[in-house]
């Protein structure tokens, strides 16, 4: 298998681009006040975690409640002020150093489309902080359905098909094991799994996937996969 197989390239955001466990916990950090200081981030994430899955949401409409519940059971402070300044945080999370460099690269040789569950108001906040090097994308409030649902990935190719692209010349890049990279597999999908946390324990602000799925690529970061595009 060749990169040369494919045409384009189908990117998840949040975890892949953008640094958004950096948003978890300097959102915590921040809205926690002293105590937040002393938690770990295995028990800042598990608190998130447990808290998303029951605000699982729009990020943009849940993400205060999301706070205030995570904040309850972790003893921090549980006030509309300390829920406003995690949002802000939150969203306000960085892209990964290599993210903008290694698309802008990507973007010479594919077609690059952004799949998100953020809400497209959001997005465009993380598109901008990367550059803007998508030809076109499709986020959760148009497709109506979350990853790791496959309707989310059945919008997509529609979407895709339209513009007179096939499947097999699609290459999904993502870091979630759990809301792309397995569903993408059993889908039919080639898939390049980017390993942000490689060399760390767990999966930090990620749901532990069923099964862990081998991909097709397999790169620490963006900046690697373009290295071993240009490379043929």
């Amino acid at each position: 298998m060749s990169f040369a197989d494919f045409k384009v390239l189908t990117f998840d955001i949040v975890g892949t681009c953008i640094d958004f466990e950096r948003g978890v916990l300097d959102g915590f950090r921040n809205a926690g006040g002293p105590a937040a200081a002393k938690l770990s981030e295995e028990e800042i994430f598990g608190a998130y975690l447990a808290a998303r899955e029951h605000f699982p949401g729009a990020a943009s409409a849940v993400m205060r409640d999301v706070y205030l519940l995570a904040a309850k059971n972790l003893g921090l402070p549980t006030d509309e002020a300390a829920a406003d300044c995690y949002f802000r945080f939150f969203f306000n999370a960085p892209a990964f150093p290599d993210s903008v460099d290694a698309l802008r690269r990507l973007r010479r040789k594919f077609r690059l489309v952004a799949m998100t569950n953020y809400d497209r108001v959001a997005y465009t906040n993380c598109a901008n902080k990367l550059g803007l090097p998508f030809h076109d994308s499709v986020t959760s409030d148009e497709a109506k359905y979350p990853k790791p649902d496959p309707r989310f990935f059945a919008f997509n190719l529609g979407r895709q098909s339209a513009f007179g692209y096939k499947q097999e010349e699609i290459l999904h890049v993502a870091q979630s094991q759990h809301h792309d990279i397995g569903v993408a597999r059993e889908l039919g999908y080639k898939v390049c799994w980017i390993e942000r946390r490689k060399g760390l324990k767990g999966f930090g602000g990620t749901p532990v996937p069923k099964v862990l799925t081998k991909p097709d690529f397999h790169f620490a970061t963006l900046g690697e996969l373009a290295d071993a595009v240009e490379r043929g």
